[in-house]
Parts: C-alpha cells; sequence; structure tokens
C-alpha cells in the first residue's frame, strides 16, 4: 500500500514522501496513529494544504524532545535490584522499569521510546538509548546495584562482581602458600 508520510518515522522516510508499505502496517500503526495518509489524489491535495500546519506541529514537538533530551544529559539513574554473588540479577531490568524509573524523577517518556534489545540481568552501568522523536535521540546510563551505597562505589569505577568486592579479598595478594601446605602430610601415616 502507498501512503504519504505526515511526520519523519525512522527507517521510513521523511514528511511529505510516498512509500510503500505492508498493508497491515499501514493498517494497523500507520494510519490509525495518523502518521500517514493512504495515498490517492484528494488526499495528496488535502496534505499540501496542510503542510505549513503539519511542519509547524512537528517542529514544536522535536524541540519539546530536544528540551527533555538537555534535561537528560548527564544524567546517571540507580536501579536497585537483588542479585547473586556473580552479579547475575535474580529478575532483570526490562523497558518497562526503565520508563517507571524515568517517571520518578518527572520524566514523561513511553515504553516504546526505550531502545533495550534484550532486558538488563547482571549488575553494572549500561547505557540505554531513548528515541525521544525521530530527529532526537538521548542515550541515559542505569547504574543497576544491590544497594544505593553499592551504585556509589560502581559509578566511581570500582568492580563489584571480583573476589575483592564480594568477599573483600585482594586478588593480586593470594599466594598459593595461602591455601596449600606443602609440608603438611596427605596421606595419614605420620612419616
Amino acid at each position: 500500500m502507498d501512503v504519504i508520510l505526515l511526520e519523519r518515522i525512522a527507517k521510513l522516510g521523511q514528511m511529505g514522501e510516498t512509500v510503500k508499505v505492508k498493508d497491515g502496517f499501514a493498517r494497523n500503526y500507520l494510519l490509525p496513529l495518523g502518521k500517514a495518509l493512504r495515498a490517492n489524489a484528494a488526499n495528496k491535495t488535502r496534505f499540501e494544504a496542510e503542510r505549513a500546519t503539519l511542519e509547524a506541529r512537528n517542529l514544536e514537538r522535536k524541540s519539546e524532545a530536544q528540551t527533555v533530551a538537555d534535561a537528560l544529559e548527564g544524567k546517571s539513574f540507580i536501579v536497585v535490584r537483588s542479585a547473586g554473588e556473580t552479579g547475575q540479577l535474580y529478575g532483570s531490568v526490562a523497558a518497562r522499569d526503565v520508563v517507571e524509573i524515568l517517571a520518578a524523577e518527572g520524566f514523561n517518556i513511553g515504553r516504546n521510546q526505550v531502545e533495550l534489545n534484550t532486558p538488563i540481568k547482571s549488575i553494572g552501568l549500561h547505557s540505554v538509548v531513548l528515541h525521544l522523536h525521530a530527529e532526537v535521540e538521548k542515550a541515559i546510563e542505569l547504574n543497576v546495584a544491590r544497594t544505593a551505597d553499592e551504585a556509589e562505589r560502581q559509578s566511581k569505577g570500582e568492580s563489584l562482581t571480583s573476589a575483592d568486592a564480594i568477599y573483600g579479598i585482594d586478588e593480586d595478594a593470594l599466594r598459593p602458600e595461602d591455601f596449600f601446605d606443602p609440608d603438611a602430610d596427605r596421606d595419614g601415616d605420620d612419616e
């Protein structure tokens, strides 16, 4: 099906372009959400008549998205989750969780705007891309940790999954003699 785009859509085209898309994509997504019109003579003239209004609305949305991106600049969000000794989370952090964390900080972001291909399943610093507008993307940092104190140490660059972090052992100072006594009698015959 040929459609006229009413806004820029990533990987598809710019506003005003006539593009060919699959029928289901047009019927289920583009047309109901008002992102496109069927490409026919009547809709082409309608688009040309409304072009200035659509461009102004698009520019306004872009500036709002840029304002949110500027507010997110340099922010890191702490996510406290239960995890095992190896740093593996007992659950995961999904796009839904990212939206809730941002909402708690006062940012209104939709779940479809969060680019998280697979859920986060380990402790550490993770970068998540937000698609605020077709032309505005912002990467934020999620600091996933067991506690707020651990998150603070992690943000300073400390590793929390090594033996040092877990058991308080300095791995570089370990020697075989600490664990094995070469003079010990192993066979039990007292000789």
